[in-house]
């Protein structure tokens, strides 16, 4: 389904029905190497699916939800096909009341609604243009900045995509 995010439009499954990951990634046309994140309802979900240490949990406290997705390690029996590392699983909760309503039944695989390597999709009408045939939900316009990664494994954060969260606030809530 395609659906709005605080960011851009986004496109979503539930990763626990098989295929349905494979499926995204095929319908945007995105290599398997490069991980979907998971979006979720908040910080307790958050710890169901992954080992979010002190750092970690300071990010989320403080900066979700909005546009900051953390890579940290996948807790042992998180079963989710998102491509990339089986060791890691990257986490955002957004602060936009249509994906936030639909984790309280469970999280979400996403990424951005735009073909690979296309510029990010604004409106519910431009997704389902790109894909015909699409559930889309429209939530209005979403002309934001893509959500800002940071890979939380280590003892510091290491940016791995600026966007949406600026790197000084990233570091302060690090603390």
């Amino acid at each position: 389904m395609g659906l709005p995010t605080d960011t851009v439009y986004g496109l979503a499954v539930d990763p626990a029905v098989p295929g349905a990951t494979g499926g995204l990634f095929a319908l945007k046309g995105r290599p398997v190497d490069t991980a979907l994140p998971v979006l979720v309802a908040g910080v307790e979900q958050a710890d169901r699916l992954g080992d979010l240490s002190d750092g970690a949990h300071a990010l989320a406290r403080s900066l979700w939800p909005g546009g900051l997705t953390l890579v940290v390690g996948r807790r042992p029996g998180v079963d989710m096909e998102l491509g990339g590392r089986p060791d890691r699983i990257g986490l955002r909760c957004p602060a936009h009341p249509v994906p936030l309503a639909l984790c309280q039944s469970g999280p979400l695989a996403a990424t951005s609604a735009n073909r690979h390597g296309e510029p990010d999709l604004a409106s519910a009408s431009e997704v389902a243009e790109t894909f015909p045939g699409l559930l889309v939900l429209d939530g209005g316009e979403c002309r934001g900045v893509s959500s800002t990664v940071v890979d939380a494994t280590a003892d510091q954060p290491r940016l791995l995509r600026a966007g949406a969260v600026s790197w000084e606030d990233v570091l302060e809530a690090w603390g």
